[in-house]
């Protein structure tokens, strides 16, 4: 059977894992991901044969996986989080092209916004947005016109990507963009190393978090203008109580 199963193995942790995810990858001879992600599973899954690729070769994972399941294996793609959110979902359909005759199974897992949201609280109850701050795939001021038409409109935002050796600054910057629609005492959170050893939470405001150091491994929260810290927890109401 030609077959790939493109999956997200969650934030980390196994039992944060969906059944649906952990039966795919019981069910493989191959498991392919980066090198991260694979040390994460690899005691849970023994007996399989692990393929690895280091970031930034990605479609050389991808080919990788399609010329393993052409060998007539089982195959399964692992992504953190979900796959098809900043996931290899997609990549994986576009260099398909030119394997037809391999089927794709795309299964879903938890991406960091919901399992960082559990962690802080309820930040993600209303209408909310992901962005992630990462150029090295989207120019900047593209990043720069999200964050700025989604502070105005007031969605409670979700940065990923926040910060790295070469983008230190950039949550910086993106505080400063969004503090020209929103408080100053904006409830915001930060989770870092969601699902893994070392997780942490913390809450702060918006002026305050543009001063807060972060990693890769970190997701952050900005709140909208409901949003409010409910006995240590981040909190957006959606209106309920006053239907």
């Amino acid at each position: 059977m030609n077959k790939i199963y493109v999956v997200g193995i969650g934030p980390g942790a196994y039992e944060k894992m969906t059944i649906e995810a952990a039966e795919a990858l019981k069910g493989s001879d191959t498991i392919i991901g980066y090198t991260v992600y694979v040390d994460l599973v690899k005691e849970h899954f023994p007996g399989k044969t692990f393929l690895t690729t280091p970031m930034k070769k990605e479609v050389d994972r991808c080919i990788m996986a399609f010329e393993e399941a052409q060998k007539g294996h089982v195959v399964s793609m692992i992504c953190s989080g979900d796959t098809g959110v900043y996931g290899m979902a997609g990549l994986m359909y576009e260099v398909g092209v030119k394997y037809p005759e391999v089927e794709l199974e795309i299964i879903a897992g938890v991406t960091a916004a919901s399992g960082g949201a559990a962690v802080l609280g309820a930040p993600l109850i209303h209408d909310f947005c992901l962005i992630s701050l990462s150029d090295l795939l989207t120019p900047w001021e593209k990043i720069e016109s999200r964050l700025l038409h989604a502070a105005e409109a007031d969605f409670v935002i979700c940065l990923y990507n926040p910060s790295s050796k070469k983008r230190s600054d950039y949550l910086m910057k993106a505080c400063d963009l969004m503090l020209r629609h929103k408080d100053p005492d904006t409830v915001c959170g930060t989770v870092a190393n969601i699902g893994r050893e070392g997780e942490e939470m913390q809450l702060m405001t918006l002026k305050e978090l543009r001063d807060t150091k972060v990693d890769m491994f970190t997701t952050v929260f900005i709140g909208n203008s409901q949003t409010k810290n409910v006995d240590g927890h981040m909190v957006t109401p959606r209106g309920y109580r006053n239907v």
